[in-house]
């Protein structure tokens, strides 16, 4: 099976663009999760005719036409609209039973640390600490314990553009005090040789996690985002199973390859219907737009089997 069969880009693609926001200049890297009764809530990276990084709520009865709110997201609780003031950006969304929780990176005056907080209707946020200290620029929680703990995959970075970068795990018993970090994976191969970061929650199947990330591979002209995928040992997730050499999708389209940012494709959210064996992946492309694309998930864990490292 070759790779560009696994995911089908939406023929409608891209599905958010900046005219859905006034004032934005794109919306780009964002996450969406099924809410209420067939519908669906997301928290949408809203980069500004300013230059400013906002988060922004949106909502959608089918997951591909969404209604995004024109005022960013404000917060209570731990230096209450911390990172959602400027500069916030890359949001991940998981549910953990009743609660949704939103990881994102900000940049206080120390540097990039990831910010989380939780909300149970997307109106109310919660802040409850930053996970990660600077400097670090992405990181996604699992939606259950691992071994008791609360988990997350996080990513540690420096001040600027980085040209390097690990994915670690780590763990928590109460969402603030994080420790016992973990390597996980390491930049390897040639289009996934510079960084790596985790992209969507990761999946629970019956191999273990489902893990979808972004690779990069720096070019003469600059980085090139793609995505890939692999599965982690259910109960050390730590471990790698399998790991894809090849990507699951590239930056090929001019709504990938053409923006703030050419040739990114950034996986942000994935939603998954295992009784109709489907995965819906929605992406940032060039920095500038949401694409969604879609797989039969049975194709894609054959296919990170059948092409491990």
């Amino acid at each position: 099976m070759a790779n560009e069969t696994v995911f089908k880009r939406y023929a409608g693609n891209p599905i958010v663009t900046a005219k859905l926001v006034p004032g934005a200049n794109s919306i780009f890297n964002s996450a969406v999760v099924p809410f209420g009764k067939g519908e669906y809530a997301g928290v949408f990276r809203v980069d500004t005719q300013a230059g400013v990084s906002e988060i922004h709520v949106g909502w959608s009865k089918d997951g591909i036409h969404w209604t995004i709110e024109p005022k960013k997201v404000t917060m209570t609780g731990w230096l209450p609209d911390s990172g959602t003031s400027g500069f916030g950006y890359d949001p991940r969304v998981t549910q953990f039973g009743p609660d949704y929780y939103v990881t994102w990176c900000y940049y206080p005056a120390a540097g990039p640390c990831i910010g989380l907080a939780k909300t149970r209707d997307f109106r109310k946020f919660t802040q409850i600490c930053p996970v990660m200290l600077p400097y670090n620029r992405n990181a996604v929680l699992f939606p259950r314990k691992i071994g008791g703990k609360f988990a997350t995959l996080h990513r540690p970075s420096d001040n600027g553009h980085t040209p390097f970068g690990d994915i670690y795990y780590a763990e928590s018993s109460d969402l603030i005090h994080w420790g016992n970090h973990r390597a996980v994976m390491t930049p390897a191969g040639y289009w996934q040789g510079t960084k790596i970061g985790a992209g969507p929650a990761p999946i629970e199947i019956a191999d273990g996690w489902l893990l979808i990330y972004h690779g990069v591979r720096h070019t003469c002209s600059g980085f090139v985002y793609c995505a890939f995928g692999a599965i982690l040992d259910r109960a050390k997730p730590w471990k790698v199973k399998y790991r894809t050499r090849p990507y699951l999708l590239a930056p090929t389209e001019p709504y990938e390859t053409c923006g703030d940012v050419p040739n990114v494709l950034f996986p942000n959210a994935a939603i998954v219907d295992k009784k109709k064996d489907e995965i819906a992946l929605y992406y940032g492309g060039a920095d500038t737009v949401v694409g969604l694309a879609h797989a039969k998930l049975s194709d894609l864990i054959r296919f990170i089997k059948k092409n491990s490292m």
